[in-house]
């Protein structure tokens, strides 16, 4: 089993940057892959950037492209989420999760962290 455990969360105003980690423990099976989810208030939990552990690819929302940077380091075990130009829209519950196969759907996700929050201000 994984335990998945985040870190980086925290409050920043409009056009600034944040990184999150998520350090994962534990044996994996198969070729997992990781990413960062986020929940709005009010609002489903929906895919924000995904990275496929053994070959590196990445897909990302829409919303997120282009300001968003999912990486991995193999050595830590970890997966990263640089947040750049975050905008009161990002704000969130941000959950790392990791699943078997690279998909932006929640259901492909067997484990999840607790989440840590983003608040962004205007």
């Amino acid at each position: 089993q994984v335990q998945l455990v985040e870190s980086g969360g925290g409050l920043v105003q409009a056009g600034g940057s944040l990184r999150l980690s998520c350090a994962a423990f534990g044996r994996t099976f198969g070729s997992y892959a990781m990413g960062w989810f986020r929940q709005a208030p009010g609002k489903e939990r929906d895919v924000g950037a995904v990275i496929n552990w053994s070959d590196g690819r990445t897909a990302y929302a829409d919303s997120v492209k282009g300001r968003f940077t999912i990486s991995r380091d193999n050595a830590k075990n970890s997966v990263y989420l640089q947040m750049n130009d975050l905008k009161p829209g990002d704000t969130a519950v941000y959950y790392c999760a990791a699943g078997r196969a690279t998909t932006k759907s929640t259901l492909g996700y067997d484990y999840w962290g607790q989440g840590t929050q983003v608040t962004v201000s205007s």
